[in-house]
């Protein structure tokens, strides 16, 4: 194959791959990253756990709604008695095995709005766990995202870096030629070896990013990566201005709606202990059937006894003193109330600065892509100029080995840019609190948290779960 052949071909494959449009085999079987996103929200181990840690939390709601029911409690008893009577010079033992079953119920009326204040406290904090679980979706999204860029990222470099030292084998095959013919010195074979050697590294460099990228795709998706579809920058689904991205991402982000929640629940929890300052009021009821039968006295059975007994009882607590305890309690969850509203408002700061980094990223990558492009395109240019000045004696061949690692750099930079654009598109749509599954339209069945709530909310009894764990 002559020099000007191979030359060729490597251009055209590696322009194939800074432009990242077959950056892996693109076979009607190759992955989109729709099709890994929707296996990473299928799968992925994080979500999976916070969905199971928001189904804990809509227990809470039941836990709380158990102050409105009565309790109901039975008992059971046995003894066995002896007793001796002594009199007139003689003594017997009187034994008796007293036995009783009784039911109770109690009944709370009033309890210091403990009650109605727990349960909102705890719908607060179901609503808070959801959205804690968009937002988990929305990290683990983009972190698919950013595994399946990283792949193709780290494939197409490394295709170049490949192709870049079979390049610079030609080179110093015809570097060599040149020398046995006295054309150049000892030390253009020894420049051309030299770069050979650090192609080479690059190689190995290459490689082990990819197997490293590799390896995240599997942890984060959930299977190793085979052929893939070039990703898509998502524009169409953005914000038109950094404004109304700030706008969209206070008034939708998860972030923010769970630290809001999470006040109100701090609020509610705050009124809860309060409540145990204030009396209570309760009626209890309950029945007795007791008997003692089966003893003796001397020898003599005696006859059963047996009786029942009921009772009613109508309960008012007035608390006066409590040793300071709930007192401190109260300044406590107040305290602790304060610290949700400053968390709340600094979730937004961290919104907001997380919507003007990632706008700044994508206009960045962008004019990045812009400019590398360009620089590409000079690369090339120059790369074919110092060729052909090399042919007539008027470039020596580190020029030459130089120029082509320019271009190889542009067309490393236009690979990065190219990813970088993709993967900011969507940290921009996570930034302002859209990123999921149902926005992304993706093929999937879609969880719904609100299905286990309604399940398990009204529930009196039972200790399986829905899924019937």
């Amino acid at each position: 194959m002559s020099f000007a052949l191979h030359h060729r071909r490597w251009v055209a494959r590696s322009a194939f791959a800074a432009a990242l449009l077959l950056a892996m085999n693109s076979s009607v079987s190759a992955e989109t990253l729709e099709a890994a996103l929707a296996r990473a929200y299928a799968g992925n181990q994080t979500l999976n756990a916070q969905r199971a840690a928001t189904r804990a939390v809509d227990e809470q709601v039941p836990q709380a709604l158990s102050g409105y029911r009565p309790q109901i409690f039975g008992s059971a008893a046995v003894s066995a008695e002896a007793t001796e009577a002594r009199g007139g010079g003689q003594s017997r033992t009187i034994t008796g095995y007293p036995r009783s079953v009784g039911i109770s119920l109690e009944q709370n009326l009033f309890d210091g709005f403990r009650t109605p204040n727990s349960v909102r406290a705890a719908e607060a904090s179901v609503l808070a766990s959801r959205e804690a679980l968009r937002n988990t979706e929305q990290n683990v999204l983009f972190d698919a995202v950013e595994a399946y860029m990283n792949v193709l990222r780290d494939f197409a470099i490394f295709d170049l870096q490949r192709n870049n030292v079979d390049l610079i084998n030609e080179d110093l095959r015809a570097t060599r030629e040149r020398f046995d013919v006295g054309e150049v010195t000892r030390t253009d074979v020894a420049q051309a070896e030299a770069r050979l050697a650090s192609g080479r590294s690059q190689v190995s460099v290459a490689e082990a990013n990819l197997k490293a990228s590799r390896a995240i795709y599997r942890q984060r998706i959930g299977n190793d990566p085979g052929k893939l579809f070039p990703g898509r920058a998502i524009d169409r689904l953005l914000p038109r201005s950094i404004d109304e991205a700030i706008q969209i991402g206070h008034a939708e982000h998860p972030a923010i709606m769970a630290a809001l929640y999470n006040v109100d629940a701090a609020q509610m929890q705050a009124k809860v202990i309060e409540g145990e300052l204030l009396p209570t009021v309760s009626i209890e009821a309950g029945v007795t059937n007791s008997w003692n039968n089966g003893g003796n006295s001397g020898g003599i059975s005696t006859s059963a006894d047996r009786s029942t007994a009921g009772s009613i009882t109508g309960r008012v607590t007035v608390p006066i003193y409590q040793g300071g305890g709930v007192s401190s309690r109260v300044r406590q969850a107040k305290e602790t109330l304060g610290q949700r509203r400053i968390e709340a408002d600094l979730t937004r700061e961290e919104v907001r600065a997380a919507i003007v980094s990632a706008w700044g990223a994508l206009e960045g990558a962008r004019a990045q892509i812009v400019a590398a492009q360009a620089q590409v395109e000079a690369a090339q240019i120059a790369l074919n100029g110092v060729r052909e000045e090399s042919k007539v004696g008027q470039r020596t061949t580190l020029d030459v080995l130089n120029a082509q690692q320019e271009l190889l750099n542009g067309r490393v930079t236009l690979i990065t840019a190219q990813r970088d654009r993709v993967v900011a598109s969507y940290a921009l749509y996570q930034a302002v609190g859209r990123l999921s599954a149902r926005s992304l339209t993706l093929a999937v069945s879609e969880y719904k948290p609100t299905e286990h709530y309604n399940q398990v909310r009204d529930k009196w009894f039972g200790l399986r779960t829905p899924d019937g764990r």
